[in-house]
């Protein structure tokens, strides 16, 4: 048996990343698609009457709503601003975009058929309770330094 015949070419490598990449377009379509629905179904003003009932209902309800809506990190400055701007708190401001960018519900089904289901939920689950943690590390922080 030749041993040029087993070792991997850069052509194979190229022609199986091809393969992979068009296998995953439609789950990518979808989960682009699904997002696009949620951010014109879900306004601003919508997400400002959810919130309002205490600091720690405002993170829990920030949280869902942004795993819910899901986005693009470049895009959540503009949006913290407009939740500010409809007088959304500040815990349910971080928790959204920090969920926004991190959870994102509606990319589950890709997630699973890319990196399998056990990877999946434990980063979900590692990204819920690092969104709650790192609102109220947030709001300290910033308060401890504006106050000083």
């Amino acid at each position: 048996m030749n041993n040029k015949q087993n070792k991997p070419t850069i052509k194979n490598s190229f022609l199986g990343a091809i393969k992979n990449f068009i296998e995953i377009v439609p789950m990518i379509l979808a989960v682009t698609l699904s997002i696009g629905l949620f951010k014109i179904y879900i306004t601003p003003d919508m997400l400002s009457h959810l919130f309002g009932y205490g600091n720690f209902s405002d993170t829990l309800i920030g949280t869902l709503s942004g795993a819910i809506s899901s986005g693009n990190a470049a895009i959540s400055y503009v949006v913290a601003q407009g939740l500010q701007n409809e007088g959304v708190s500040v815990y349910a401001t971080v928790s959204f975009i920090l969920a926004w960018v991190t959870l994102g519900f509606v990319q589950l089904p890709a997630e699973v058929s890319i990196f399998g289901l056990r990877f999946t939920v434990v980063k979900n689950l590692l990204a819920l309770i690092s969104t709650i943690l790192v609102t109220y590390l947030t709001i300290v922080t910033v308060g401890f330094i504006v106050w000083k």
